[in-house]
Formats: C-alpha cells, sequence, structure tokens
C-alpha cells in the first residue's frame, strides 16, 4: 500500500464488500482523511473503520462519489498494466459475442474501469475519460487501447454531461492518428456512417444493438413508424429488413440528414422518410392526419436522469406511449424502450399497460430486451443495468 489511505466511516463499507465500486462523500471518516485535501484523481488505497484494506482506486473531493475502488488484489494496483489486463479480459469477451469489430470495448464499472468507455469502430477506437481518475490516466489509456486493439485512430470525446459532476472540461481532440471525416458501423447486415467528432455520445448507440437485431422480424412488409430515430439506426435497418415504409422522427435536422445518407448507403431511399419535430409534437402532427403504422418504435433519451425527476419522467414515458398507441393499427406492434436507470423494467411496463387502458386497447407482452451484452451488467452495481425494451402486440380489448 503506497497511495495515501481514504478510511471509511463504521459500517459504511458494506457496498464495497458486496461488490459496488464507489464511495460517497458522507462514508469518509474526514478526521482520519482531509478528503478537501486531496486533488482530483488521486490514487488512495480504501480501508474500513477498522483499518481493514478494502482495495485501491482514486478519489475526486469535488464529487459526491468522491471515490471509486478499482483494485481488490494488493499486488496489482490501478496502473499502466492492469489498465492493459482489463482491456484484454474485455476484448475476450466482445471477440465471443461480435464477428466483426463494431461494439463497445469497455464499459466503466462493469469492466473494471470505473470511469473509462472506449467504443470501437473498426480500425478506429473513440474514447471517454468521464471521471477526473481516469482523466489523470488518459496517456496510459490511449498507450493501453494502442497496444490491445492497434486501431489506426483514437479520437478522444471528452464533451459528455457527466464530466461537469466532476468538476472536469469538456473537449474532443484526436489522440493518435488521422481522424476520418465520418466512422463506419456495421449492424444487423446493415452499414452506417456517423459523425467522427460530434453528434451524440460516442456517434452510435450500440447498447441497442441486439434489441434491434429482435425488431427485423416485426418489420417486413410494414409501415414502420421510428420516434427519435436519431441518425436511423432503427429505422434504416427496418427498411433493410423489408418495410415497406419507414418514418423517421428526430427534432435534429443534422440526425435527420445523416437518417437519408444511411438510408442512400444502404440502398432504402425510396422506403425512408423523415419529419423534424419533438416526438410528442409530431405524433400529434401525425394523428391528426390520419396516419396509421403496423410497428411504432420508441427509444427516447433519459427522461429520468435524477431521481427527483421520477414524477415528470414517469408521466413523459406513459403520454408517449399513449401517443403511439393512437397511431398504431389495430393489430400493431409497439417496441418501446427506457434509458433511465430509475425508470424500473416493471415500472415501464406498468405505464404502457395504462397508457393501453386509458385507450381501451389490450396488450400482450411478446419478447424482452436489455442491454447489448457488450455493455454488461454488474449484479451488485444497479446502475450499470439501464436499458429496458418491451415487444408489445397492441389489441383492441379483450
Amino acid at each position: 500500500m503506497n497511495n495515501i489511505q481514504l478510511s471509511l466511516k463504521k459500517a459504511c463499507d458494506s457496498r464495497l464488500k458486496a461488490g459496488h465500486c464507489w464511495v460517497y462523500s458522507n462514508e469518509v471518516d474526514t478526521l482520519k482523511t482531509p478528503l478537501q485535501a486531496l486533488s482530483p484523481g488521486q490514487p488512495v488505497d480504501i480501508l474500513s473503520d477498522q483499518g481493514r484494506w478494502l482495495g485501491s482506486g482514486y478519489a475526486n473531493p469535488h464529487s459526491l462519489i468522491c471515490a471509486r475502488l478499482v483494485s481488490r488484489d494488493v499486488k496489482h494496483p490501478l496502473s499502466a498494466s492492469l489498465l492493459v489486463h482489463r482491456l484484454k479480459v474485455a476484448l475476450a469477451l466482445r471477440e465471443r459475442l461480435f464477428a466483426k469489430p463494431y461494439y463497445r470495448l469497455v464499459f466503466g464499472e462493469s469492466d473494471g474501469l470505473p470511469g473509462l468507455v472506449v467504443d470501437r469502430f473498426g480500425d478506429t477506437a473513440v474514447v471517454q475519460t468521464n471521471t477526473a481518475g481516469m482523466e489523470r490516466l488518459k496517456d496510459e489509456v490511449i498507450s493501453a487501447v494502442d497496444k490491445v486493439i492497434r486501431p489506426k485512430c483514437v479520437i478522444v470525446r471528452n464533451d459528455s454531461g457527466i464530466r461537469e459532476s466532476e468538476g472536469l472540461p469538456g473537449y474532443v481532440e484526436v489522440a493518435a492518428g488521422a481522424a476520418p471525416e465520418s466512422l463506419l458501423v456495421e449492424e444487423n447486415g446493415a452499414t452506417f456512417r456517423v459523425a467522427a467528432t460530434d453528434g451524440q455520445k460516442t456517434g452510435w448507440f450500440f447498447d441497442q444493438a441486439f434489441n434491434r437485431a429482435r425488431m427485423l422480424k416485426y418489420v417486413a412488409g410494414k409501415r414502420v413508424l421510428d420516434v427519435c430515430s436519431y441518425v436511423g439506426a432503427w429505422g434504416v435497418q427496418a427498411a433493410t429488413a423489408g418495410a415497406n415504409d419507414v418514418f423517421c422522427v428526430d427534432s435534429s435536422s443534422t440526425a435527420l440528414d445523416q437518417v437519408e445518407l444511411n438510408a442512400q448507403l444502404n440502398g432504402v431511399t425510396e422506403q425512408v422518410a423523415v419529419l423534424q419535430g419533438d416526438a410528442f409534437d409530431a405524433l400529434r402532427e401525425l394523428r391528426s392526419e390520419q396516419e396509421r403504422f403496423d410497428v411504432v418504435i420508441l427509444d427516447p433519451p433519459a427522461f429520468i436522469k435524477r431521481r427527483k425527476d421520477l414524477r415528470e419522467g414517469t408521466q413523459a414515458y406513459r403520454r408517449l406511449n399513449q401517443a403511439a398507441m393512437q397511431l398504431l393499427s389495430k393489430d400493431g406492434v409497439l417496441i418501446t424502450s427506457s434509458c433511465s436507470h430509475h425508470m424500473a423494467a416493471h415500472s415501464l411496463l406498468q405505464e404502457v399497460q395504462k397508457s393501453a387502458r386509458h385507450l381501451d386497447r389490450g396488450l400482450q407482452l411478446l419478447e424482452q430486451g436489455f442491454q447489448s451484452p457488450d455493455h454488461p451488467i454488474h449484479p451488485a452495481i444497479p446502475e450499470t443495468a439501464y436499458i429496458k425494451t418491451f415487444y408489445l402486440r397492441v389489441l383492441p380489448t379483450f
């Protein structure tokens, strides 16, 4: 143990013992550990109130989550070699699951590297160091990525909102190689181009890839509405799977321009149309025009980002699903999703059921999906489980 010691208060080590890796600021014994004297990202050894070594990690006195445990092996603390080892372990899983390198390589806590995200777009890696500890190790992270997967280019997309809570500035940079004009994604037999250095997250939502694969069997010969479409991951794939007509709705004109380019890239321009607007307004407009669809896909952004947003966000999910069902044909399919960790799966299904009953419709749950396995769920860390997707048959009441 060579790091500064961070001591916990009495009975504040149960979460860590159960396998979680977060320490909150009110759990630290500030008489033993002058928390505010630590620098953001500083390596620490985390001790119980009785002085028992629990693990090593890093601290940030300016964050509510003031420390994250990275290693429970005293011989292998957070270091360049540990980064390489964890990346190799993560890569072994992805290579079992994916024939081609289009996936999330590192999913933070679930891959033993809290605060780190790495996505693979073929021979380009996109890295996010979202905590002060990982930011401090950014150069070592990039070197580890290079050693393990040998990308031609590494882009650092440190422009996510989560960095604000860590007191970190936002920026985007090309850390190695030359950035391509766009990133290539291959998924479920379709090909996409997405922005390399702007757009949402790292440019693509790999977490829904397996759920989009489930969608394909429902859309052949159907009329499909893709709400909150972003660059067309759901809608364009629906068209490539044989949908007759696909309407993609998004508030971003830039995203919809990309939908049209991706439709062209996949030879489905004639099947795909776009509509710009707020999701609720667009659904209202389509209803006023008496439009009907065989399949409606809802993949909105998180309506519940914080626990205090639960009531308002729950109402938003109910209103959105109700509006979607009003556009479905009598024997239509609703594919509805939430990426809000604070919205439990049973709660989302309950709200959809309430919406159906309000419209005097009946539901049959056909399938349930979760985040793709390149976003593995850590059983001791509930925060790592966030995607829930339902495939529902919507019928006249019975």
